[in-house]
């Protein structure tokens, strides 16, 4: 495993992210607990140290299977990090609650580094506010208690809502949590972001590295390029190589859902993952046309899922979506996945109340989505 340096910390490079733990006949908030435990001991065992979980992930339940987990290994062996859940405004004025729930969750006495999760244009006033909510006093509070050692923030929002975050609390944050990928350098503007930070000293942790699995679901078209270049070098090692490659970037997050996933990046951030300028121009090139492409930029976060009122799978018939648009022609696969649904968990049961939205890092107009969705199936 490689690592870098944050302060006196070496972290490991890879990070492991609990978003997408195993889980139990597909249902999101049934963590597989035994398989979950058995990959949080074999990337210790393997070198990662750098663990991350949130409020939201798994509906809660991430926290708890990932405490538990890491419970079984010396505290000063592993890095958690935690975030205080802002993607929901709701939430705003109940981060003393909250804070003292993930702790107990996670069954520990402090976080080693914990986020402003997820400042976006949806609350970047409610950040911003400290005066009504306290959000970002208490949490610096926290730092002096010693209940949290690092404190940073995620961002999914624009440019310029990122830009307002770190000019009001740049100066009492250490870290940064970025979507950064090839596709996102530009067509999110990562690369701003990046220079941003660099400028301002603070560490750079990264999300979304393969964004939601998309990057490494390539077809043979968009591969040809890249084998021309590298012929054994997978989708995946790609994706992580441009990351790596980025000047300031430290620990890595990857979202695995199986032990084959934990083996394969481990395996892969044992290596050197450096690019040439010319593998890296031809990366950019394909992010640029992924991005260009129909569809919308879902990551399967499950944000939504928690505040659909009819219990949708959001991110599955978002998928489909995205496929169907992707075969204008010939499209089978969403009809056929559609028609082993019942009628009132497909796109046209969404009454269109918009609380999916509201939460939605990625800043989708789902029911305008699955309004489109429903019309295209019904024609």
């Amino acid at each position: 495993m490689q690592y870098y340096d944050f302060q006196n910390l070496k972290l490991s490079a890879l990070g492991f992210g609990a978003m997408r733990l195993p889980v139990i006949d597909g249902e999101d908030e049934r963590v597989d607990e035994p398989v979950a435990a058995e990959m949080v001991d074999y990337a210790i065992e393997h070198g990662i140290n750098y663990f991350d979980t949130a409020w939201g992930y798994h509906g809660g339940n991430s926290e708890r299977v990932i405490g538990r987990a890491l419970a079984r290994h010396p505290r000063d062996s592993y890095y958690l990090a935690d975030k205080f859940p802002g993607y929901d405004v709701s939430n705003f004025g109940k981060h003393e609650e909250i804070f003292a729930e993930q702790l107990e969750r996670c069954g520990v006495d402090y976080f080693d580094f914990y986020l402003l999760h997820n400042v976006c244009e949806l609350n970047i006033e409610q950040y911003l506010d400290d005066d009504a909510y306290g959000t970002v006093s208490y949490f610096v509070e926290q730092v002096r208690a010693g209940r949290i050692k690092h404190l940073g923030f995620s961002v999914h929002g624009n440019y310029e809502t990122f830009s307002r975050f770190l000019e009001a609390y740049g100066d009492v944050m250490e870290f940064c949590q970025i979507q950064l990928n090839y596709m996102d350098w530009e067509f999110q503007n990562a690369r701003g972001k990046v220079e941003a930070l660099r400028e301002r000293g603070l560490a750079i942790m990264v999300m979304e590295p393969l964004r939601g699995g998309n990057l490494i679901s390539l077809g043979d078209d968009d591969m040809a390029p890249l084998r021309a270049l590298r012929p054994d070098a997978s989708a995946i090692e790609w994706a992580f190589s441009y990351v790596r490659g980025i000047d300031g970037v430290g620990t890595i997050l990857s979202g695995m859902s199986d032990m084959d996933q934990l083996r394969e990046n481990i395996a892969l951030f044992e290596q050197d993952g450096s690019l040439s300028n010319e593998e890296e121009a031809v990366l950019l090139g394909l992010g640029k046309k992924l991005a260009s492409a129909k569809g919308v930029p879902c990551t399967a976060c499950h944000y939504c899922t928690s505040h659909c009122p009819i219990d949708l799978d959001i991110p599955r018939l978002l998928e489909l979506y995205n496929e169907h648009l992707s075969r204008p022609s010939f499209g089978f696969i969403a009809p056929m996945a559609l028609g082993a649904m019942p009628e009132d968990k497909q796109p046209s049961a969404c009454i269109g109340c918009g609380s999916c939205a509201a939460v939605c890092p990625q800043q989708i107009d789902i029911p305008e989505a699955l309004a489109h969705f429903a019309e295209m199936m019904s024609a």
